[in-house]
């Protein structure tokens, strides 16, 4: 199970009362007031932590509180602090409030925290109040409730290039050859429920990158056919696209209308999508249409960078790898 949207009920923790309180000692008759403090309560604080993979822990517990702090008490004791409450999310995760829909934060970096909702203050006791014109105060004050909301987690994973393509263009088959991940792959539409992030090794250069597989796109994609288009989040903030045609026309699949139909879901998600770079893995070279479509592509697209492929004979896998390498290289030198 992958989910990467919940909604959670949050809540911190509220402050403890003061306390009203006087000595009652026996070598100190006139003792005077002794109420300590209530202690503060707890805040809820996320935690983007890298090996959190998506938020299936919200789905099925999407509330939780943080501790309130004690009550004080007498003879100038303050009351004890409520526990924070620690929230781990993987990077990538955009917190939004469900209240006006604007987004709260967005934690990206590991280890990186951020205190969503702040415990109460704790209360006076009557021991603050005392003075020279009130020696023997008997008021007190409550504790401070602390912050609560619903916010809605979404969490867009970080990548550095993201995969788009149709069913059975070879997405999966193409993240098994040049990741660690394991897609599952079938020859049948919709293998891929759920995103798949894998690493990318270039040995040679001891580096790596991270390649972002999600499920394969339909015509009418924005319309909510197939799995519609909701997961091309995940690839809002890839540097680069990659996109996986079939170039033998399978099925009486036509290349070039794939490529312009790819091209517009993205623009009915998010026309800044169509900003950024894109390269072509041309698939299945190993099939006799394929070099035929592959010339009538570029004619049509030469500006495109479309790069041939057969992932069935692991074709010129290691060029395109390193090909995604050297654009991540140069991007980062000239961003």
């Amino acid at each position: 199970m992958f989910i990467d949207e919940v909604v959670v009920k949050l809540k911190a923790g509220d402050g403890g009362s003061g306390c009203v309180s006087f000595r009652r000692e026996r070598h100190r008759p006139k003792g005077g007031p002794d109420g300590g403090n209530g202690g503060k309560g707890g805040d809820v604080i996320l935690v983007c932590n890298e090996n959190v993979g998506d938020l299936t822990k919200y789905k099925f517990i999407p509330h939780a509180r943080a501790e309130s702090g004690q009550g004080g008490k007498g003879n100038d004791k303050n009351g004890k602090g409520g526990a924070n409450t620690l929230l781990p999310v993987p990077p990538g995760t955009v917190i939004l409030s469900k209240k006006t829909g604007q987004v709260v934060i967005e934690l990206i970096r590991h280890e990186e925290t951020v205190v969503l909702l702040k415990g109460g203050q704790g209360g006076q006791g009557n021991l603050r109040y005392k003075s020279s014109i009130n020696q023997a105060p008997r008021q007190s004050t409550p504790g401070q409730l602390g912050e609560d909301g619903v916010y809605q987690f979404v969490l867009k994973t970080i990548a550095d290039v993201g995969l788009v393509g149709f069913p059975n263009a070879g997405k999966s088959s193409l993240t098994g050859l040049i990741t660690r991940a394991k897609p599952k792959t079938a020859p049948y539409p919709f293998t891929t429920l759920h995103p798949n992030v894998g690493v990318v090794e270039i040995p040679e250069e001891y580096a790596r990158f991270l390649m972002a597989d999600i499920p394969g796109l339909v015509t009418g994609a924005h319309a909510d056919r197939g799995l519609g288009h909701r997961f091309l989040r995940h690839i809002e903030r890839c540097p680069l696209h990659l996109f996986i045609i079939d170039m033998a026309g399978v099925d009486g699949r036509n290349p070039i209308e794939d490529y312009e139909q790819l091209l517009r879901e993205l623009e009915y998600y998010n026309p800044q999508l169509l900003e950024k770079p894109h390269l072509v893995a041309a698939n299945k070279m190993d099939l006799p249409e394929a070099p035929i479509n592959l010339q009538l592509f570029q004619k049509k697209y030469p500006a495109v960078e479309a790069l041939p492929i057969s992932c069935l004979l692991h074709s010129r896998i290691e060029e395109l790898k390193n090909r995604l390498y050297q654009w991540l290289q140069k991007e980062a030198a000239n961003p």
